[in-house]
Protein backbone atom coordinates (compact mmCIF):
# COMPACT_ATOMS: atom_id res chain seq x y z
CA UNK A 1 0.00 0.00 0.00
CA UNK A 2 1.28 3.28 -1.02
CA UNK A 3 2.28 5.34 2.14
CA UNK A 4 0.91 9.41 2.10
CA UNK A 5 3.29 11.70 1.42
CA UNK A 6 4.02 14.39 4.53
CA UNK A 7 1.77 16.90 3.24
CA UNK A 8 -1.25 14.97 2.56
CA UNK A 9 -0.82 13.31 6.09
CA UNK A 10 -0.22 17.25 7.71
CA UNK A 11 -3.20 18.62 5.47
CA UNK A 12 -5.77 15.54 6.44
CA UNK A 13 -4.21 16.16 10.10
CA UNK A 14 -4.72 20.10 9.79
CA UNK A 15 -7.74 19.90 8.35
CA UNK A 16 -9.93 17.69 10.44
CA UNK A 17 -8.17 19.71 13.69
CA UNK A 18 -9.56 22.58 11.52
CA UNK A 19 -13.22 20.83 11.35
CA UNK A 20 -13.14 19.72 14.75
CA UNK A 21 -12.57 23.09 15.85
CA UNK A 22 -15.06 24.34 13.53
CA UNK A 23 -17.86 21.40 14.66
CA UNK A 24 -16.84 22.69 18.58
CA UNK A 25 -17.61 26.38 17.49
CA UNK A 26 -20.85 25.52 15.93
CA UNK A 27 -21.49 23.82 18.99
CA UNK A 28 -20.79 26.35 21.25
CA UNK A 29 -22.54 29.08 19.22
CA UNK A 30 -25.62 27.18 19.03
CA UNK A 31 -25.79 26.56 23.52
CA UNK A 32 -24.92 30.48 23.19
CA UNK A 33 -27.86 31.75 20.94
CA UNK A 34 -30.43 29.37 21.96
CA UNK A 35 -29.40 30.65 25.76
CA UNK A 36 -29.89 33.79 24.63
CA UNK A 37 -32.97 33.56 22.70
CA UNK A 38 -34.52 31.73 26.28
CA UNK A 39 -33.00 35.02 28.15
CA UNK A 40 -34.16 37.31 25.47
CA UNK A 41 -38.15 35.91 25.77
CA UNK A 42 -37.99 35.53 29.51
CA UNK A 43 -36.84 39.34 29.76
CA UNK A 44 -39.56 40.04 27.56
CA UNK A 45 -42.08 38.38 29.65
CA UNK A 46 -40.94 39.85 33.03
CA UNK A 47 -41.28 43.15 31.29
CA UNK A 48 -45.07 42.36 30.11
CA UNK A 49 -45.81 41.01 33.66
CA UNK A 50 -44.55 43.98 35.64
CA UNK A 51 -46.88 45.86 33.34
CA UNK A 52 -49.60 44.03 33.93
CA UNK A 53 -49.33 43.75 37.23
CA UNK A 54 -48.98 47.98 37.41
CA UNK A 55 -52.29 48.21 35.29
CA UNK A 56 -54.32 45.35 37.41
CA UNK A 57 -53.97 47.70 40.48
CA UNK A 58 -55.21 50.79 39.05
CA UNK A 59 -58.69 48.48 38.70
CA UNK A 60 -61.33 48.32 41.01
CA UNK A 61 -62.48 44.42 41.19
CA UNK A 62 -63.25 41.64 39.28
CA UNK A 63 -65.84 43.28 37.33
CA UNK A 64 -63.18 45.03 35.66
CA UNK A 65 -61.27 42.45 34.02
CA UNK A 66 -62.92 42.63 31.18
CA UNK A 67 -61.97 42.34 27.22
CA UNK A 68 -63.14 46.02 27.59
CA UNK A 69 -60.32 47.06 29.32
CA UNK A 70 -58.02 48.58 27.41
CA UNK A 71 -55.35 48.90 30.44
CA UNK A 72 -54.64 45.24 30.11
CA UNK A 73 -55.70 44.39 26.19
CA UNK A 74 -53.51 47.37 24.36
CA UNK A 75 -50.47 45.40 26.76
CA UNK A 76 -50.36 42.08 25.11
CA UNK A 77 -51.87 43.37 21.72
CA UNK A 78 -49.31 43.54 18.82
CA UNK A 79 -47.77 40.51 19.63
CA UNK A 80 -49.00 37.20 17.97
CA UNK A 81 -47.37 34.64 19.97
CA UNK A 82 -48.16 36.11 23.34
CA UNK A 83 -51.25 34.73 25.30
CA UNK A 84 -52.18 36.24 28.34
CA UNK A 85 -55.24 34.18 30.49
CA UNK A 86 -56.53 35.59 34.00
CA UNK A 87 -58.13 33.15 36.32
CA UNK A 88 -59.82 34.88 39.44
CA UNK A 89 -58.96 31.80 41.76
CA UNK A 90 -56.54 28.62 41.52
CA UNK A 91 -59.46 26.70 41.44
CA UNK A 92 -60.87 28.37 38.59
CA UNK A 93 -61.33 26.46 35.19
CA UNK A 94 -62.54 28.96 33.54
CA UNK A 95 -60.38 32.33 32.84
CA UNK A 96 -61.86 35.88 33.73
CA UNK A 97 -59.77 37.01 30.64
CA UNK A 98 -57.72 35.29 27.52
CA UNK A 99 -56.07 37.76 25.08
CA UNK A 100 -54.43 36.67 22.45
CA UNK A 101 -55.06 34.67 18.77
CA UNK A 102 -54.77 31.39 20.14
CA UNK A 103 -56.16 29.65 23.15
CA UNK A 104 -54.16 28.60 25.87
CA UNK A 105 -55.40 25.97 27.63
CA UNK A 106 -53.97 23.78 30.67
CA UNK A 107 -54.25 22.57 33.87
CA UNK A 108 -53.78 24.93 36.87
CA UNK A 109 -52.52 22.78 39.39
CA UNK A 110 -49.59 22.35 37.27
CA UNK A 111 -48.47 25.64 36.88
CA UNK A 112 -49.90 27.37 40.35
CA UNK A 113 -49.58 31.34 40.41
CA UNK A 114 -47.69 32.63 43.46
CA UNK A 115 -46.57 35.57 44.82
CA UNK A 116 -43.72 35.58 43.09
CA UNK A 117 -42.83 35.62 39.15
CA UNK A 118 -42.42 32.17 37.89
CA UNK A 119 -41.33 30.65 35.04
CA UNK A 120 -42.72 27.15 33.20
CA UNK A 121 -41.56 25.62 29.85
CA UNK A 122 -43.89 22.94 28.40
CA UNK A 123 -45.39 21.98 25.30
CA UNK A 124 -48.70 22.49 23.56
CA UNK A 125 -50.90 19.77 22.01
CA UNK A 126 -48.98 19.87 18.36
CA UNK A 127 -45.70 19.84 20.14
CA UNK A 128 -44.89 23.39 19.99
CA UNK A 129 -42.51 24.48 22.46
CA UNK A 130 -43.90 27.11 25.34
CA UNK A 131 -42.71 29.57 27.97
CA UNK A 132 -45.13 30.71 30.74
CA UNK A 133 -44.82 33.56 33.41
CA UNK A 134 -47.08 32.87 35.98
CA UNK A 135 -47.69 35.51 39.38
CA UNK A 136 -50.56 36.14 41.58
CA UNK A 137 -51.64 39.97 41.61
CA UNK A 138 -54.02 42.23 43.43
CA UNK A 139 -56.66 44.46 42.41
CA UNK A 140 -56.94 47.73 43.82
CA UNK A 141 -59.52 46.24 46.60
CA UNK A 142 -56.95 43.92 47.55
CA UNK A 143 -58.53 40.90 45.70
CA UNK A 144 -55.79 38.00 44.27
CA UNK A 145 -56.22 36.85 40.69
CA UNK A 146 -53.94 34.42 38.89
CA UNK A 147 -51.89 35.72 35.79
CA UNK A 148 -50.65 33.88 33.23
CA UNK A 149 -48.41 35.19 30.12
CA UNK A 150 -47.34 32.69 27.98
CA UNK A 151 -44.95 33.25 24.76
CA UNK A 152 -44.82 30.65 21.43
CA UNK A 153 -40.97 29.78 21.44
CA UNK A 154 -41.81 28.06 17.69
CA UNK A 155 -40.09 30.61 15.74
CA UNK A 156 -36.61 30.26 18.07
CA UNK A 157 -36.49 26.72 17.77
CA UNK A 158 -37.35 26.96 14.03
CA UNK A 159 -34.42 29.45 14.19
CA UNK A 160 -32.29 26.96 16.17
CA UNK A 161 -33.22 23.90 13.62
CA UNK A 162 -32.45 26.14 10.63
CA UNK A 163 -28.73 26.66 12.03
CA UNK A 164 -28.56 22.77 12.62
CA UNK A 165 -29.64 22.20 8.95
CA UNK A 166 -27.45 24.78 7.40
CA UNK A 167 -24.45 23.55 9.50
CA UNK A 168 -25.22 19.59 8.29
CA UNK A 169 -25.76 20.97 5.14
CA UNK A 170 -22.82 22.68 4.45
CA UNK A 171 -20.27 20.73 6.42
CA UNK A 172 -19.04 18.46 3.70
CA UNK A 173 -18.21 20.94 1.54
CA UNK A 174 -16.36 23.04 4.25
CA UNK A 175 -15.03 19.65 4.97
CA UNK A 176 -13.54 19.89 1.58
CA UNK A 177 -12.35 23.64 1.30
CA UNK A 178 -10.55 23.04 4.72
CA UNK A 179 -8.40 19.87 3.30
CA UNK A 180 -7.56 21.08 -0.04
CA UNK A 181 -6.33 24.70 1.68
CA UNK A 182 -4.71 22.98 4.47
CA UNK A 183 -2.97 20.50 1.98
CA UNK A 184 -2.00 23.48 -0.02
CA UNK A 185 -0.81 25.50 2.36
CA UNK A 186 1.50 22.33 4.08
CA UNK A 187 2.40 21.76 0.96
CA UNK A 188 3.57 25.32 0.54
CA UNK A 189 5.43 25.37 3.82
CA UNK A 190 7.44 22.33 2.82
CA UNK A 191 8.63 23.86 -0.49
CA UNK A 192 11.85 24.40 0.76
CA UNK A 193 12.52 20.84 1.82
CA UNK A 194 12.60 20.08 -1.83
CA UNK A 195 15.66 22.46 -2.08
CA UNK A 196 17.00 21.16 0.90
CA UNK A 197 17.32 17.51 -0.58
CA UNK A 198 18.82 18.85 -4.43
CA UNK A 199 21.79 20.14 -1.83
CA UNK A 200 21.70 16.82 0.35
CA UNK A 201 21.95 15.29 -2.89
CA UNK A 202 25.06 17.11 -3.99
CA UNK A 203 27.09 16.63 -0.59
CA UNK A 204 29.74 13.94 -0.94
CA UNK A 205 33.52 13.50 0.86
CA UNK A 206 34.96 15.11 -1.99
CA UNK A 207 32.54 18.14 -1.89
CA UNK A 208 31.13 19.38 1.32
CA UNK A 209 31.22 23.55 0.30
CA UNK A 210 27.28 23.36 -1.02
CA UNK A 211 25.12 24.94 1.74
CA UNK A 212 21.71 24.78 2.77
CA UNK A 213 19.76 28.66 1.21
CA UNK A 214 18.66 30.64 4.25
CA UNK A 215 17.07 33.61 2.74
CA UNK A 216 13.08 33.69 2.68
CA UNK A 217 12.60 30.51 5.33
CA UNK A 218 10.48 30.57 8.58
CA UNK A 219 12.07 30.29 11.64
CA UNK A 220 11.70 26.68 11.58
CA UNK A 221 12.87 25.88 9.12
CA UNK A 222 15.81 28.58 9.15
CA UNK A 223 16.72 27.14 12.32
CA UNK A 224 17.47 23.83 10.54
CA UNK A 225 18.78 24.83 7.83
CA UNK A 226 21.46 26.99 10.44
CA UNK A 227 21.79 23.74 12.25
CA UNK A 228 22.46 21.96 8.64
CA UNK A 229 24.73 24.22 7.56
CA UNK A 230 26.74 24.49 11.23
CA UNK A 231 27.30 20.23 10.96
CA UNK A 232 28.13 20.53 7.22
CA UNK A 233 30.66 23.29 8.44
CA UNK A 234 32.17 20.90 10.99
CA UNK A 235 32.32 18.14 8.30
CA UNK A 236 33.98 19.97 6.18
CA UNK A 237 36.53 21.02 8.58
CA UNK A 238 36.66 17.70 9.89
CA UNK A 239 37.02 15.84 6.68
CA UNK A 240 39.75 18.63 5.39
CA UNK A 241 41.57 17.92 8.68
CA UNK A 242 41.97 14.17 8.09
CA UNK A 243 42.77 14.68 4.64
CA UNK A 244 45.54 17.29 5.70
CA UNK A 245 46.31 14.80 8.80
CA UNK A 246 46.64 11.66 6.26
CA UNK A 247 49.06 13.85 4.28
CA UNK A 248 51.43 15.01 7.11
CA UNK A 249 51.22 11.36 8.52
CA UNK A 250 52.37 10.39 5.34
CA UNK A 251 54.88 12.93 4.80
CA UNK A 252 56.40 12.19 8.32
CA UNK A 253 56.48 8.26 7.61
CA UNK A 254 58.03 8.70 4.81
CA UNK A 255 61.27 10.01 5.91
CA UNK A 256 62.30 7.34 8.47
CA UNK A 257 60.83 4.80 5.84
CA UNK A 258 63.02 5.75 3.46
CA UNK A 259 66.11 6.29 5.58
CA UNK A 260 65.87 3.13 6.63
CA UNK A 261 65.61 1.20 3.12
CA UNK A 262 68.36 3.62 2.16
CA UNK A 263 70.59 2.29 5.01
CA UNK A 264 69.40 -1.35 4.58
CA UNK A 265 70.27 -1.24 0.83
CA UNK A 266 73.68 0.68 1.32
CA UNK A 267 74.36 -2.24 4.14
CA UNK A 268 73.44 -4.68 1.56
CA UNK A 269 75.38 -3.44 -1.58
CA UNK A 270 78.53 -5.08 -0.68
CA UNK A 271 80.02 -7.45 1.82
CA UNK A 272 80.28 -5.14 5.22
CA UNK A 273 82.28 -6.42 9.13
CA UNK A 274 80.34 -6.90 12.03
CA UNK A 275 80.86 -3.35 13.12
CA UNK A 276 79.35 -1.84 10.24
CA UNK A 277 76.54 -3.97 10.19
CA UNK A 278 76.02 -3.18 13.94
CA UNK A 279 76.46 0.54 13.33
CA UNK A 280 73.23 0.36 10.76
CA UNK A 281 71.81 -1.68 13.04
CA UNK A 282 71.91 1.02 15.88
CA UNK A 283 71.21 3.54 12.95
CA UNK A 284 67.78 1.96 11.69
CA UNK A 285 66.72 0.91 15.54
CA UNK A 286 66.84 4.97 15.83
CA UNK A 287 64.53 5.67 13.16
CA UNK A 288 62.56 2.62 14.37
CA UNK A 289 61.74 4.07 17.92
CA UNK A 290 60.51 7.72 16.46
CA UNK A 291 58.46 5.65 14.60
CA UNK A 292 57.00 3.62 17.80
CA UNK A 293 56.81 7.31 19.23
CA UNK A 294 54.87 8.74 16.85
CA UNK A 295 52.29 5.48 16.59
CA UNK A 296 51.87 5.60 20.25
CA UNK A 297 51.36 9.21 19.93
CA UNK A 298 48.72 8.73 17.81
CA UNK A 299 46.97 6.17 19.60
CA UNK A 300 47.03 8.64 22.63
CA UNK A 301 45.56 11.45 20.28
CA UNK A 302 42.68 8.82 19.33
CA UNK A 303 42.33 7.98 23.08
CA UNK A 304 41.96 11.52 24.19
CA UNK A 305 39.46 12.29 21.37
CA UNK A 306 36.98 10.10 22.88
CA UNK A 307 34.23 11.92 24.88
CA UNK A 308 34.97 12.81 28.30
CA UNK A 309 32.08 10.40 29.38
CA UNK A 310 34.52 7.38 28.78
CA UNK A 311 36.89 8.84 30.54
CA UNK A 312 37.73 8.91 34.47
CA UNK A 313 37.87 11.93 36.29
CA UNK A 314 39.14 12.80 39.83
CA UNK A 315 40.20 15.65 41.98
CA UNK A 316 43.89 16.53 40.89
CA UNK A 317 46.03 18.82 42.66
CA UNK A 318 48.43 20.85 40.15
CA UNK A 319 51.51 21.88 42.30
CA UNK A 320 51.69 18.20 43.17
CA UNK A 321 51.58 16.86 39.71
CA UNK A 322 53.63 19.01 38.07
CA UNK A 323 56.44 18.27 41.41
CA UNK A 324 56.35 14.92 39.81
CA UNK A 325 56.80 15.61 36.45
CA UNK A 326 59.69 17.98 37.58
CA UNK A 327 60.83 15.09 39.30
CA UNK A 328 61.60 12.44 36.42
CA UNK A 329 62.66 15.29 33.94
CA UNK A 330 65.28 16.41 36.95
CA UNK A 331 67.63 14.64 35.33
CA UNK A 332 67.38 15.45 32.16
CA UNK A 333 67.26 19.30 32.76
CA UNK A 334 70.54 18.88 34.65
CA UNK A 335 72.43 17.29 31.67
CA UNK A 336 71.03 20.51 29.46
CA UNK A 337 71.85 22.95 32.61
CA UNK A 338 68.65 24.29 33.47
CA UNK A 339 67.33 24.63 36.74
CA UNK A 340 63.54 23.93 37.11
CA UNK A 341 61.50 26.25 39.17
CA UNK A 342 58.27 25.67 40.88
CA UNK A 343 55.67 28.23 42.33
CA UNK A 344 51.93 27.93 43.29
CA UNK A 345 49.20 27.58 45.69
CA UNK A 346 47.51 24.17 46.63
CA UNK A 347 44.61 25.00 43.81
CA UNK A 348 43.01 21.73 42.61
CA UNK A 349 41.11 20.75 39.20
CA UNK A 350 38.67 18.36 38.34
CA UNK A 351 40.22 16.30 35.98
CA UNK A 352 42.53 13.24 34.93
CA UNK A 353 45.52 12.74 36.80
CA UNK A 354 47.88 11.03 34.32
CA UNK A 355 46.18 12.96 30.96
CA UNK A 356 47.33 16.40 33.13
CA UNK A 357 50.65 14.63 33.93
CA UNK A 358 51.06 14.05 29.81
CA UNK A 359 50.34 17.67 28.99
CA UNK A 360 52.51 18.65 31.37
CA UNK A 361 55.14 16.51 30.77
CA UNK A 362 54.88 17.71 27.15
CA UNK A 363 55.33 21.11 27.75
CA UNK A 364 58.41 20.41 29.97
CA UNK A 365 60.12 18.43 27.61
CA UNK A 366 59.97 21.47 25.12
CA UNK A 367 60.70 23.92 27.30
CA UNK A 368 64.10 22.26 28.81
CA UNK A 369 64.99 21.32 24.78
CA UNK A 370 64.52 24.77 23.70
CA UNK A 371 65.92 26.27 26.92
CA UNK A 372 69.33 28.20 26.69
CA UNK A 373 72.18 26.48 29.53
CA UNK A 374 72.40 28.40 32.39
CA UNK A 375 68.71 29.43 32.73
CA UNK A 376 65.53 28.53 34.73
CA UNK A 377 62.24 26.68 33.31
CA UNK A 378 59.06 28.23 35.61
CA UNK A 379 55.91 26.24 36.09
CA UNK A 380 53.81 28.41 37.57
CA UNK A 381 50.13 27.50 38.70
CA UNK A 382 47.84 30.66 39.85
CA UNK A 383 43.81 31.22 40.49
CA UNK A 384 41.94 33.38 38.23
CA UNK A 385 38.60 34.84 38.78
CA UNK A 386 37.10 31.42 36.77
CA UNK A 387 39.96 29.46 35.33
CA UNK A 388 43.42 28.33 36.98
CA UNK A 389 46.22 28.69 34.92
CA UNK A 390 49.55 26.30 34.81
CA UNK A 391 51.72 27.78 32.63
CA UNK A 392 55.43 26.63 31.24
CA UNK A 393 58.02 29.27 30.05
CA UNK A 394 61.49 29.61 29.38
CA UNK A 395 63.72 32.51 27.54
CA UNK A 396 65.29 31.14 24.47
CA UNK A 397 65.16 32.56 20.73
CA UNK A 398 61.18 32.78 21.00
CA UNK A 399 58.70 31.80 18.36
CA UNK A 400 58.11 34.12 15.11
CA UNK A 401 54.20 35.63 15.07
CA UNK A 402 53.36 33.79 11.96
CA UNK A 403 53.98 30.50 13.65
CA UNK A 404 51.66 30.86 16.73
CA UNK A 405 48.19 29.97 15.46
CA UNK A 406 49.52 26.99 13.91
CA UNK A 407 51.71 25.53 17.04
CA UNK A 408 49.07 23.38 18.01
CA UNK A 409 48.57 21.63 14.48
CA UNK A 410 49.64 18.14 14.06
CA UNK A 411 53.04 18.19 12.56
CA UNK A 412 53.82 21.48 12.46
CA UNK A 413 57.22 22.38 13.20
CA UNK A 414 58.82 25.72 13.61
CA UNK A 415 62.22 24.15 12.57
CA UNK A 416 61.45 21.23 11.04
CA UNK A 417 65.07 20.04 10.46
CA UNK A 418 66.11 20.43 13.93
CA UNK A 419 63.14 19.09 15.58
CA UNK A 420 63.18 16.01 13.54
CA UNK A 421 67.36 15.38 14.52
CA UNK A 422 66.31 15.90 17.59
CA UNK A 423 63.79 12.75 17.85
CA UNK A 424 60.26 14.98 18.13
CA UNK A 425 56.92 13.46 16.52
CA UNK A 426 55.58 16.79 15.99
CA UNK A 427 52.41 15.78 18.05
CA UNK A 428 53.05 16.47 21.59
CA UNK A 429 51.62 20.35 21.62
CA UNK A 430 48.45 18.51 19.28
CA UNK A 431 48.66 16.28 22.11
CA UNK A 432 48.34 19.09 24.71
CA UNK A 433 45.34 20.96 22.89
CA UNK A 434 43.43 17.76 22.72
CA UNK A 435 43.91 17.00 26.60
CA UNK A 436 43.14 20.51 27.33
CA UNK A 437 39.65 19.93 25.09
CA UNK A 438 38.69 17.23 26.99
CA UNK A 439 38.98 18.95 30.95
CA UNK A 440 36.97 21.91 28.19
CA UNK A 441 39.68 24.36 28.85
CA UNK A 442 41.85 25.86 27.01
CA UNK A 443 45.99 25.83 25.71
CA UNK A 444 47.69 29.13 24.81
CA UNK A 445 51.35 30.26 24.03
CA UNK A 446 52.50 33.84 24.33
CA UNK A 447 56.00 35.13 23.63
CA UNK A 448 56.94 38.10 25.72
CA UNK A 449 59.03 41.18 24.14
CA UNK A 450 62.02 39.47 25.75
CA UNK A 451 61.65 36.30 23.77
CA UNK A 452 59.75 34.08 26.51
CA UNK A 453 57.86 32.12 25.76
CA UNK A 454 54.65 30.73 28.34
CA UNK A 455 52.45 28.56 27.41
CA UNK A 456 49.22 28.76 29.49
CA UNK A 457 46.89 25.34 30.33
CA UNK A 458 43.32 27.06 31.14
CA UNK A 459 41.55 24.49 33.45
CA UNK A 460 37.42 25.68 34.17
CA UNK A 461 36.71 26.02 38.03
CA UNK A 462 32.98 25.66 37.34
CA UNK A 463 33.18 21.60 37.38
CA UNK A 464 34.71 21.70 40.90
Amino acid sequence: MRQLSLAAKLGLKVGFMSVLLLVLCASIGYVMLGQALESTARSALETKMSGMAHNIATIEDVSGVTADSHLLVDLAMGHNNLYVSIFDSADSKAPLLTIGSKQVSFELHRFPARDELAFHEWQDQSGNPMLSAAQIMRLKDGTQIGVYMTVDESSDAQLLGAMVTWALTASPFILAVILIVAWWTVRRGLLPLTRFLKVASKISTDNLGHRLPTDKLPAELRHLADGMNFMLHRLDGGVQQLSQFSDDLAHELRAPLSNLMGKAQVALSRERSSAEYRDVLESCLEELDRMTRMVADMLFLAHVSQPAALVEFETVALVDEVQRVCDLFAFSAEENGVALQISGGADVVNGNRLMIQRAVSNLLSNAIRYCPKGESVQVKVHRGSDQIQLSVGNPGRGIPDQHLPHLFERFYRVDRGRARSEGGTGLGLAIVRSIMSLHQGTAKVEVSGDRYTWFHLSFPTSHL
